[in-house]
């Protein structure tokens, strides 16, 4: 196959802040972030308990197209205290730790992990 004018294009590379919303310019990317891993928690936890998303919606009194939503990360509409809620009523201890930052001028930051 003969070269293009397309494979010589140059690729750029550009480091990432570690939160692709923020790299996208999507208001308020912290809670965004925090909501899609939260996301992704309830849908580990799903696949975890073998459970369906009829099953799961049946469990969390929402139906499968709302489960659905939350496993593709389509999160418009959930607030981080519903999606923890979730957590919970699916087996889950959620536990929120407050930190004071240093005094670096800068705000604190909101990160969510499986422990």
């Amino acid at each position: 196959m003969k070269p293009t004018e397309n494979d010589k294009a140059e690729v750029r590379v550009t480091m990432g802040s570690g939160n692709v919303f923020a790299d996208i310019g999507i208001p308020e990317p912290e809670e965004a972030l925090a909501k899609a891993r939260l996301a992704d928690l309830i849908g580990e936890t799903i696949a975890d308990l073998g459970l369906t998303q009829a099953q799961a919606g049946e469990l969390l009194g929402i139906d499968q197209g709302t489960v659905s939503k939350i496993i593709n990360d389509r999160l418009d509409g959930f607030s981080q205290g519903r999606l923890i809620r979730y957590l919970t009523v699916l087996g889950n201890d959620v536990e929120i730790l407050v930190r004071r930052v240093e005094e670096s001028g800068h705000p604190g930051t909101v990160s969510v992990g499986r422990g």
